[in-house]
């Protein structure tokens, strides 16, 4: 009765607001008001092999299976909700996504076999900046479901790398070559990974996190993002 009576002072005083459209008709446990959730546009690739994700890495770097969460435009709640977690620290909005992901893989077989999470590294400095590495948050959320390791240390981010917002396709590759230093290889070897990252684009990046991923022997790699970007 007492937490009942004390509600309304809380949120008057504390309010609590959707990331996405910021209405405040919601509970205090949620951080997308059930609106928004059904506004996010899933992409379904989970279920389907030769996806658009699949299809970046054609003859670029073997990958067991790929997909994405969700599609990425400009100017869209997901570009809304993607802003607070890379930038507003917003932790429990990627554990959040991290979760729904998470659940999507539990209802197709084309990634039951995968044996741990590896997020995509950030750069230290720029880890220690933000707080956290919004793909380690991703992972977490994940796991929560999956029950798997997330393995954070077994690759590294060397040096930090200039923008790739205005670079096309072959410029984002060259901007990535030798970035990563597979630190643990033994903790990998022979397993199958899913690499974890927010935003897949071109996949330059997750290209040469792969591949130096896979220099550990026999080694398999399956990829999800939170959001594929729409062309």
């Amino acid at each position: 009765m007492l937490k009942n009576a004390l509600h309304p002072l809380l949120h008057l005083f504390l309010p609590h607001h959707c990331v996405g459209c910021g209405s405040d008709i919601m509970s205090r446990q949620q951080v997308l008001c059930m609106h928004c959730i059904n506004r996010l546009p899933v992409t379904g690739f989970h279920m389907h092999a030769n996806n658009p994700v699949e299809k970046i890495f054609w003859g670029r770097m073997a990958v067991t299976a790929a997909a994405s969460y969700l599609y990425f435009s400009k100017d869209s709640l997901l570009q809304h909700i993607v802003h607070a977690l890379k930038y507003k620290g917003n932790k429990e909005l990627g554990l959040f996504i991290g979760r729904k992901m998470g659940e999507l893989l539990l209802h197709t077989h084309r990634f039951s076999d995968v044996e741990v999470l590896v997020p995509l590294p950030l750069f230290a400095a720029r880890e220690r900046k933000r707080g956290y590495n919004q793909a380690t948050v991703l992972c977490e959320g994940m796991a929560e479901v999956l029950t798997l390791p997330i393995f954070k240390q077994v690759i590294q981010r060397q040096t930090s790398s200039a923008t790739q917002t205005n670079k096309n396709r072959i410029d984002r590759w060259l901007n990535m070559q030798g970035k990563f230093e597979l630190k643990q290889p033994d903790l990998i070897t022979g397993k199958h990974i899913l690499l974890v990252d927010d935003v897949i684009t071109t996949g330059a990046t997750l290209e040469a996190c792969g591949q130096e991923l896979l220099t550990a022997p026999g080694t398999r790699i399956s990829i999800m993002t939170m959001a594929y970007t729409v062309k």
